[in-house]
Formats: structure tokens, C-alpha cells, sequence
């Protein structure tokens, strides 16, 4: 038997010859006989256009097909991004809520829990004869009488409020402050302002508080807006026979107290007067029957708060001297 590298070598010598005598034939035939020449090779050349035009096709597709997956994964990737980055948003703002410290207590801010509660003990109190003190109807307005002034008086519980606001809280909820001032500035100068009109310009001002009643800031500022005279009074440094001088001779003291005989939170009195007995006459914006009972200094400087901010917890509020002398 022949070796079959022998006999490959023999197959591909006289495939060569084929071609070649193929090829020169048709060399002689494209020479000799174009019109048999183009009859032989149109086939081939058609061939050959498909398969070129089918290449074509194919890497188009291809191309086509590698931009449409690009497009679809650059816009994948751009919406993923977006969400990702509402997501890292979402987080962060949960984390800064999170790790963000709580606002600082009543006790550190210039603020008290000035909320209308009911008191703390509610002893059965004892209701001043009425020459001594009373409540009565002047001009069509409350008036406290027998303390150093009379006092215009005003209850922020009233109907005629009922419907008012401060800020976004309710003064019958949260309007001591503007109460107490509003009944401040109604006995000691020529304005009549009522709690509703000052809870307006204390908001203007900016001394209102939300959901905390109102900054201590409210008593030294709305006192400097009509022309009194305001003296904060430390309680470590209090003089009580200083503070019976001011009641007896026409002063006003502010008072803010806390938990005890006149609120479970914070509440603003006026201290207005005082008694032969050596106790104390308030206007409470909360109570016609503490405004018309006597109470003892140190009870109330008990229940004083402990801020010192803004003059707190005890302000002087009086007509300026020359006011009076050129009265």
C-alpha cells in the first residue's frame, strides 16, 4: 500500500494542475471567446456578490445590534443612577433626622412650655371681699381694682378669642404671653390692646413660639415698643420688700412660673398689688378666681421658673418717670 502522506502529496499536485490548467483555460476562453467567458463566470460572480452582500448584512446587524444594546445599557445605567442617587437622598435625610440633636429644653431656650394647663394643686381659694379687690365692668372691659393699678383685664379663654390664633396655636391654648401683655400695656399706657392685636404683633415681632407659647424676649420687647420702662429682677437677688414698693406704688410685675398652683407647664401672670395681709394680688390670663384671690410672695417665688434668659422669670414693667412728671 502507498504511504497516505504519498498519496495526499499526489492529491494536492493534481488539484494544482486542475486549477491551473482551469485557470488558464479560462484565461484563454476570457481572451478568445468573451461572450463563453462571461457565460462561466456570472454564476461564480453572483455567487460571490450574495455572499459579500450577506457578509455585509451580518456585521451591519452586528454593529446595529452593539449600538442598540449601548444605548439600552447607557439609558439602564443612567436610571439606575438617578435611583440610586434619590435612594442616597432618602438615606442621608433620614440619617441627618436621625443624628440631628433634639431643639434643647425649655430650660436652655428662651422659651417656657406656656401652654394653658389647669394647676397643679387646686385648693379651694378663698375669694377677696370686694373692697378689697374686685372684678367689675368699666367702659365696656373687665377691670381688676385694688392692687397699685387698676388693671384692665383680659382671659385668654374667652369666647371673643376663641376663634383667634397665635401664630398657628391657639391663644386660649398658648396666649399667656400676649394676654399678659396686652393687659400691661392696656393699664399702664393710653393703648387699649386686647390679647387677639397683640398676639398679632408679637408674631410680627417674632417673639412667638410654636407649640411652646412665646419667647421670653416678649415681655422686655413689647414693653420697649410702648415706651415702659422694663427691670428684670433676678430671684437669688430679690429684695421682697423692694417688690411690695413697686406693687404699692403703681408698678406691674411679669412673673413667669412653672409647675405648681397656676399650671402643669408654664404660664406668664401680672403681679399687680398688694394686700394690708402683706400677700400679693395677680392677674392670672387664665383665672378669674386666682386674679380675684391672695397669694403668698414666697409661694410664687417657689414656682418661678429657673431661666435666665431674656430677664426671666421676673420683670418691672413701669410708666417712665418723666411720663409721670409731665403728667
Amino acid at each position: 500500500m502507498q504511504n497516505p502522506k504519498k498519496r495526499l502529496l499526489i492529491f494536492l499536485a493534481v488539484l494544482l494542475a486542475v486549477l491551473c490548467i482551469a485557470g488558464a483555460e479560462l484565461l484563454a476562453c476570457r481572451i478568445a471567446e468573451p461572450a463563453l467567458y462571461n457565460a462561466i463566470m456570472s454564476p461564480v460572480r453572483a455567487a460571490a456578490q450574495r455572499t459579500a452582500q450577506t457578509g455585509s448584512a451580518l456585521i451591519n446587524g452586528a454593529a446595529q445590534a452593539g449600538r442598540s444594546f449601548l444605548d439600552g445599557a447607557a439609558q439602564v445605567g443612567r436610571e439606575l443612577s438617578r435611583q440610586i442617587g434619590e435612594t442616597s437622598a432618602a438615606i442621608q435625610a433620614q440619617w441627618e433626622e436621625f443624628t440631628t440633636p433634639p431643639p434643647p429644653p425649655p430650660e436652655e431656650a428662651d422659651m417656657e412650655e406656656t401652654t394653658l394647663s389647669e394647676p397643679n394643686a387646686s385648693p379651694t381659694l378663698e375669694i377677696l371681699d370686694p373692697s378689697v379687690s374686685d372684678l367689675i365692668y368699666r367702659d365696656g372691659v373687665e377691670v381688676l381694682t385694688g392692687g397699685g393699678v387698676d388693671v384692665i383685664y383680659f382671659n385668654q379663654t374667652d369666647d371673643r378669642w376663641e376663634d383667634e390664633t397665635y401664630g398657628t396655636d391657639p391663644i386660649r391654648t398658648h396666649g399667656c404671653g400676649p394676654t399678659v401683655m396686652s393687659m400691661a400695656v392696656s393699664s399702664l399706657t393710653d393703648e387699649m390692646v386686647d390679647p387677639a392685636e397683640m398676639a398679632d404683633l408679637c408674631v410680627k415681632k417674632g417673639y412667638w413660639a410654636k407649640k411652646h407659647g412665646s419667647y421670653h424676649a416678649i415681655v422686655p420687647g413689647i414693653a420697649e415698643a410702648y415706651g415702659l420702662d422694663c427691670t428684670p429682677m433676678p430671684p437669688e437677688e430679690m429684695d421682697t420688700d423692694s417688690v411690695f414698693t413697686h406693687l404699692a406704688t403703681g408698678d406691674l410685675i411679669v412673673a413667669l412660673v412653672i409647675k405648681g398652683h397656676f399650671t402643669n407647664g408654664g404660664h406668664f401672670i401680672l403681679l399687680r398689688g398688694t394686700t394690708l395681709g402683706g400677700e400679693v394680688l395677680v392677674a392670672d390670663p387664665a383665672s378669674r378666681e386666682r386674679s380675684l384671690s391672695a397669694w403668698d410672695l414666697d409661694l410664687i417665688i417657689d414656682e418661678l421658673s429657673h431661666n435666665r434668659i431674656s430677664g426671666s422669670p421676673f420683670w418691672i414693667l413701669s410708666t417712665p418717670r418723666e411720663n409721670l412728671s409731665a403728667g
